[in-house]
């Protein structure tokens, strides 16, 4: 039997309340006795022990969590010589683009007649990460790693380890506007236009020493004494100037010859170079804009000129189908590689596509990697490209080049 004593309580004098003992170390608001109250008895709170200490796999968790807090935060915070190259958006060069919130044609033509079209010509991109000025960490390799749709590749073989990302973006747009000037001519001359070619100063490298003699959109005429009739004839007259020597131009500017000397580098081959971005400029005659947005390179020449020639020209090129392509379109119509193809295979197929036109000098990296559903046809010149459009359009597409 437990014995109960009276202790005076810090209330009214004279009342009392039983205490017992075994109740003595309590917080108020524990019972008592144990008859159906709500006690919680010692040690049962969430320390355990009810000591306020941390159990051993509780300690076990929060070290295994900061652990991983401190992985995650290092990961992010080392960056690696990589380019990450994933599938990029299609644009179908026969629609509207989003102009300055207009919906805008993405080709327009001032100065000849147009038609009325259908169907999909698609060009391709690819996301590219890593480039300069833009690093990717350790779980963003991981991550394309485990993508079979992204590749991973030293950076270096993706761009120019000097470069900034202000040249890199430079030499995006001036690849950009060199394959808008020569889809055009390719174009217009498939329909019988006569457009001449010039070749002109593009941009300056940094290193360039003839920014003071040069001028960006002059029309090279002559160098070293060499007509210049293309890239190749600048490249060839070169060739015998020993860098850092001046050599002799004569460009037009303002419509007007005029005779420079302007000083060389020394080239990434070795030779003299100019430190000069050369493009191509053209007397056409017709103005035609393309509003491609902000997508560089020179890799949509291809798409460019086949959507062209289809607004040019009466009917619909496409028969109504949805048709995706690359390459590069030089001043010849010739259809040249570019990069990330088999990423752009899985962004025509995942925008819609059902058939894919690539450059025959791409073919190993079309093998093996062509999505389910896609047909893919290899071409090396406008004129094949126009005519796999128009076999598409027909569904006769049993006598195209495939790569094999």
């Amino acid at each position: 039997m437990r014995t109960i004593r009276w202790a005076p309580r810090g209330g009214p004098k004279g009342a009392a309340e039983p205490i017992d003992p075994t109740d003595a170390g309590r917080r108020d608001g524990f019972a008592a006795g144990g008859g159906g109250a709500d006690a919680v008895p010692p040690g049962s709170g969430p320390d355990g022990d009810g000591s306020g200490r941390l159990t051993r796999g509780n300690k076990t968790v929060l070290g295994v969590f900061f652990g991983l807090l401190i992985v995650l935060v290092i990961g992010s915070l080392v960056h690696l010589p990589y380019a990450i190259e994933s599938p990029g958006p299609t644009i179908n060069t026969l629609g509207e683009q989003d102009l300055n919130g207009k919906p805008t044609p993405l080709i327009v033509v001032s100065g000849l007649p147009t038609y009325p079209t259908d169907g999909s010509l698609k060009f391709t991109t690819v996301r590219i990460q890593g480039g300069p000025g833009y690093p990717v960490d350790l779980w963003d390799v991981l991550g394309a790693w485990l993508d079979p749709a992204r590749d991973v590749s030293p950076v270096a073989d993706v761009f120019d380890p000097n470069a900034s990302k202000e040249q890199v973006a430079e030499q995006n747009t001036v690849q950009m506007q060199g394959s808008q000037q020569e889809a055009t001519a390719v174009a217009l001359r498939a329909i019988g236009k006569p457009v001449p070619t010039y070749i002109v100063i593009a941009a300056f490298t940094p290193t360039s020493k003839a920014k003071d003699v040069l001028k960006v959109n002059d029309r090279l005429e002559s160098v070293s004494g060499t007509k210049v009739t293309g890239v190749d004839s600048v490249r060839s007259a070169l060739s015998s100037v020993k860098p850092g020597d001046p050599v002799k131009m004569v460009v037009i500017r303002a419509g007007k010859p005029v005779p420079v000397s302007a000083p060389t580098i020394e080239g990434q081959n070795g030779g003299a170079a100019l430190g000069v971005l050369l493009g191509v400029d053209h007397d056409f005659p017709a103005k035609i804009t393309i509003n491609a947005g902000a997508v560089g390179g020179p890799s949509a020449g291809l798409m460019f000129s086949l959507g062209i020639y289809d607004t040019l020209t009466p009917g619909a090129l496409t028969g109504d189908h949805q048709i995706a392509g690359t390459g590069t379109i030089d001043d010849d119509a010739n259809v040249g590689p570019i990069g990330g193809i088999a990423q752009k295979m899985v962004g025509a197929r995942d925008g819609g596509a059902d058939y894919f036109l690539a450059p025959a000098d791409n073919c190993t990296d079309v093998v093996g990697n062509i999505p389910d559903g896609l047909q893919v046809f290899k071409v090396s010149t406008f004129d094949q490209a126009e005519a796999a459009v128009e076999a598409i359009a027909k569904g006769q597409t049993g006598g195209l080049a495939r790569c094999t």
